[in-house]
């Protein structure tokens, strides 16, 4: 439907352009007016319901500013054809030329300010208001500007079509008057704001306010991250590790190396400071640091492995089977930090790679929310969590049951009259088009079945709650200290959060969560997307989880529910679960999905479930013993490795700790 709509507006929009010459030179003024209009708002329909095809008229040499400037000709030859006065076209062509210098004008001061407010990093929890950084100019005048110019002609326009019609003059004039006296005004306003950005202080000043409240901070563990294309897609690598460094006895901070991170980074009282360039990092006073965590592997970690002072080690995202857990680039860490014994024998199976002594088994601070299977009180309708994974980087890493199972195997479910809650991986389809296939047939097969199904009032439950849920979710963001300027402005709104702001937020997540779950009723599939709900509430919402080999497996392991792995190649059920740690305590679903009917029974009969004990006993396996707890766990690995960090530093000789210091990154 959505397809068809947008197909209709740009057939509207090349019409009206197509008849835009023929009208003026008919001329008919009353059509011209009618065509002008249509292609005034598709125009700008368009930008926002399909950006895509407006970047594809850009790249044809028809970008907005030539669809306006053909208007503003095809407007002009109909003055023309209708024999306006000389001295009316003469002023025309003057406002609408200076109209178009007046824009060119704007666009370069807009420019160069932009320049003067660009800054070597962004911060957050830390108070920089020593700068005296300018306010970002008002998004009245800043954002979107192009935009706002280029519809600064409407009152010329909509003037000269009136006097032609009317047949008088006055109306013109005017239109001419309001459009050049408002593109003057403009101006003048942003060469004010230029003045102010003037006042920008320059990188040095920056990086020395920067390192002094660093020195105040005094940080000894770095969270580092970086990704080529960072989105919301990608922050969830270090998202979940942020209230566990909370919970450290030593001082953490957050270094980021992509700016888009901030948009997606959640809420958190710590230093974060996003550092784009490898030689501004080098800049950054780090002395104190003696650990370093890497939730990934990136190209730009090496800019931060060469820091010979601290100890760096790799955490993850999340353990599981997949071959990037166990990866070969691992040996560049002092040590790799796993949750179980099976991540310690998963290296073990990577031959001359990472020896024993560095893997250090730590469990998973992030999981306390996953509620026991003993807790769970199940509703009329077994709830499926399908979770799927994405088709990876390479068909050799491809596990995702998406691509050869994924529709029929919802069919099957809705066949069985379940619960669906889908949530798949947030790169599902970045690679492969037939995931992202599978990915939109599925959507559509449940939103069908939800219409079918849902009651009136379940539905006016929802439709209530979303007032409640926007309203919580700008909290939220608010709380998460986003911003919507520049990084400029980012820099000047840095301030050192207060403790009370970290109650509210967790109030406001559970308060979320709970109008959301309760106002979807019994019966309605959910098809989650977005941050919120989080993985782990759906894993308390289910009642068994179908998902293929990875870490989502793993985590789902900590509340005890029965859950299945997809065997999308068949392979025997022997050589399946010696291949895959996880499926040791897995009910294994075939190609055909045959056994489905046989899995469901273990939720629906709990006396029929025989995998129970064996996932009592990969549990330990994977995630490590309940006592002492994860967070205890990783507390006291990241204190003991800062320990030995600090004792190397003080046995160096004052020569070699000298040229340690110098080491440039």
């Amino acid at each position: 439907m959505r397809g068809a709509i947008d197909l209709l507006l740009v057939l509207l929009l090349g019409a009206g352009f197509v008849m835009l010459p023929v009208l003026a030179l008919l001329p008919s003024p009353w059509a011209f007016m009618a065509a002008a209009a249509v292609t005034y708002a598709v125009d700008e329909v368009l930008h926002e319901r399909a950006p895509s095809f407006v970047r594809r008229l850009a790249a044809l040499h028809l970008d907005r500013t030539m669809r306006f400037a053909i208007r503003t000709v095809m407007l002009l030859a109909l003055a023309s054809r209708l024999d306006a006065p000389g001295e009316v076209l003469v002023t025309a062509l003057a406002v609408f030329s200076g109209h178009y210098v007046m824009m060119m004008l704007y666009a370069a001061v807009h420019h160069a300010i932009r320049r003067r407010r660009v800054v070597p990093l962004v911060v957050r929890n830390l108070d920089l208001s020593a700068l005296r950084i300018p306010r970002q100019p008002s998004p009245v005048l800043y954002r979107r500007h192009l935009r706002k110019l280029l519809h600064l002609d409407v009152p010329a326009h909509a003037g000269l079509l009136g006097a032609l019609v009317a047949g008088t003059w006055e109306p013109a004039f005017a239109g001419f008057a309001l459009t050049a006296g408002v593109a003057v005004a403009a101006v003048l306003a942003i060469l004010a704001q230029y003045r102010k950005a003037r006042r920008m202080p320059s990188r040095d000043e920056v990086f020395a306010e920067v390192n002094r409240q660093l020195a105040g901070h005094r940080p000894q563990v770095a969270l580092y991250f970086s990704f080529a294309a960072v989105s919301r897609d990608f922050m969830y690598q270090v998202n979940m590790w942020i209230e566990t460094l909370e919970q450290l006895d030593l001082r953490p901070v957050i270094i980021l190396r992509e700016n888009a991170s901030f948009r997606h980074l959640s809420r958190t009282w710590l230093p974060v400071i996003c550092v784009p360039r490898a030689d501004d990092l080098a800049k950054l006073d780090l002395s104190d640091v003696r650990v370093v965590l890497y939730p990934g592997n990136a190209g730009k970690n090496v800019h931060m492995l060469r820091v010979a002072e601290a100890k760096h080690v790799f955490i993850g995202h999340g353990d599981s089977d997949k071959l990037a857990s166990s990866n070969r680039v691992s040996k560049v860490y002092d040590e790799i930090w796993v949750a179980g014994r099976a991540g310690r024998d998963r290296y073990r199976r990577v031959r001359h790679a990472i020896t024993d002594g560095a893997i250090v088994e730590v469990g998973r601070p992030q999981l306390s929310p996953i509620r026991l299977h003993a807790e769970h009180v199940p509703g009329p309708l077994p709830v499926v969590l399908y979770a799927p994974t994405w088709e990876g980087w390479s068909d050799d890493d491809c596990h995702t049951s998406l691509i050869p199972m994924g529709v029929s195997l919802v069919e099957k479910l809705l066949a069985e009259n379940v619960r669906i809650i889908y949530k798949p991986h947030p790169l599902t389809g970045k690679r492969s088009p037939e995931a992202a296939a599978a990915d939109k047939t599925i959507r559509t097969l449940l939103r069908a079945d939800n219409e079918r199904r849902d009651p009136a009032e379940a539905k006016a439950a929802a439709t209530a709650a979303r007032p409640r849920l926007a309203e919580i979710r700008a909290r939220l963001d608010e709380l998460a200290n986003r911003h919507g300027g520049d990084d400029a402005e980012q820099l000047r709104e840095a301030r050192v959060p207060d403790h009370i702001g970290a109650a509210e937020w967790q109030e406001l997540r559970a308060e979320w969560h709970r109008i959301f779950w309760e106002t979807q009723g019994t019966r309605r599939h959910n098809v989650i997307l977005n941050q919120l709900p989080n993985l782990y509430e759906c894993f308390n919402q289910a009642d068994i989880l179908i998902s293929d080999v990875s870490s989502v497996v793993a985590d789902f392991v900590a509340g005890l529910k029965p859950y299945a792995l997809t065997n999308a190649r068949n392979l025997p059920d022997h050589e399946f679960r010696a291949a895959y740690t996880t499926a040791g305590a897995a009910y294994l679903l075939d190609l055909e999905c045959t056994r489905l009917p046989e899995i469901l029974d273990s939720v629906r009969a709990p006396h029929a479930d025989p995998m129970a004990l064996d996932r009592r006993t990969l549990k330990e396996y994977v995630l490590g013993p309940d006592h002492p707890t994860s967070m205890e766990r990783f507390n006291s690995a990241t204190n003991a490795l800062a320990a030995k960090a600090e004792a190397e530093r003080a046995e160096a000789t004052p020569e070699a700790a000298q040229d340690l210091s110098a080491t440039p990154l």
